[in-house]
């Protein structure tokens, strides 16, 4: 079976090519749906198929950017992108992403990298499930609440409501966000995207993991938006990331291409999809895959303490980060070909 294995020649390692283009269709198609460049499956995901932690976050950065340019150009055509919002959080974008890039250097000097990323993003994705689920619960509480007084909620009504705090402050500059439908204190989004470009820096994504939420429940932007304005700014955040790592020589160009191609492809069907689920189907679906790529994660870090299970737990590791990528892209190809379906038929009784 050695055929389906390739060598990365900036790495040094050998890899099962056939997972890289699996990641690399499935997560177009994910990424396109949930408005990030998918690095929180990516990233972990290239680990598991044998990079070095450095190199899995400087090559899917890489591959991210292109995706994410891509995407972000059919959310556009949708009018699920704002713009304005984009620009002004670059500004922290940057600067946070450059500090942790920083911060991954230091902990390989020191032989930790593997360990802290890890545990970073096991505690990152616990808290992610839980905001989400919690949020889904709050919703539905509200729902009941609303139906019992013959009442109906909008569909911008959500169950945390942490950004109508956040928006009572007002410092200057204010800025009215069209898109988003907002008026805010700019500083707000710059904060928010410093944090989240300096976790991005640590991790190596592009941030749309922790920005997509942070956009919806921080700041205030409708799913839809939060999901397109939130690519725009992987696009722009990733190009500038994976210039960074390639200098500092941690990015696996052939790998990166390999994924890029079929990524290309699932963006487009992932941005579609968007037309045709939206609100609260994207944030539940979203949740389910953070708690699926958590247990991935944790089946690599027990490793050291069940040495005997080694072998098995790698195996089932890779097993449920493919697996959970190809059960996510199929869902969300399946409803939208159902929602094109239903569409059409429309079209068609009133013509």
């Amino acid at each position: 079976m050695e055929w389906l294995y390739v060598l990365m020649p900036i790495a040094g390692v050998k890899i099962f090519w056939p997972g890289l283009i699996i990641l690399g269709v499935g997560v177009g198609i994910i990424g396109g749906f949930f408005g990030m460049g998918g690095a929180w499956m990516v990233t972990p995901g290239l680990n598991i198929l044998g990079f070095p932690m450095a190199f899995a976050i400087g090559t899917d950065i890489a591959h991210m950017a292109g995706k994410s340019l891509i995407s972000t150009m059919r959310h556009g055509k949708f009018g699920n992108v704002d713009y304005k919002l984009g620009m002004i959080m670059l500004v922290g974008t940057v600067v946070g992403f450059e500090a942790g890039a920083q911060m991954v250097m230091w902990l390989e000097r020191i032989g930790s990298v593997e360990k802290v990323v890890r545990w970073i993003y096991i505690g990152l994705l616990a808290f992610i499930a839980w905001m989400v689920f919690h949020d889904v619960a709050k919703r539905r509480a509200k729902e009941k609440a609303a139906l019992a007084r013959g009442e109906k909620l909008t569909g911008l009504e959500t169950g945390v409501e942490w950004h109508k705090t956040l928006h009572k402050i007002k410092i200057p500059p204010m800025v009215h966000l069209k898109e988003a439908g907002i008026y805010c204190s700019a500083w707000l989004p710059i904060f928010v995207s410093f944090f989240t470009g300096w976790l991005a820096g640590i991790l190596g994504i592009g941030g749309g993991l922790i920005r997509m939420p942070a956009l919806i429940y921080m700041i205030g932007c409708p799913t839809h938006v939060a999901v397109g304005t939130d690519l725009f700014e992987v696009a722009i955040s990733g190009l500038y990331g994976a210039a960074t790592y390639t200098w500092k020589g941690r990015t696996e160009l052939v790998a990166a291409m390999i994924m890029l191609v079929g990524a290309a492809m699932g963006a487009q069907v992932g941005a579609v999809a968007t037309k045709y689920i939206k609100g609260y189907g994207i944030r539940i679906a979203f949740g389910l895959a953070v708690i699926g790529c958590m247990l991935s994660i944790l089946l690599k870090l027990v490793q050291p303490w069940l040495p005997a299970y080694k072998d098995l737990l790698n195996t089932a590791s890779t097993v449920l980060v493919l697996g959970l990528v190809v059960a996510m892209s199929s869902y969300i190809f399946v409803r939208m070909v159902q929602g094109v379906k239903m569409e059409l038929a429309s079209k068609n009784r009133k013509s």
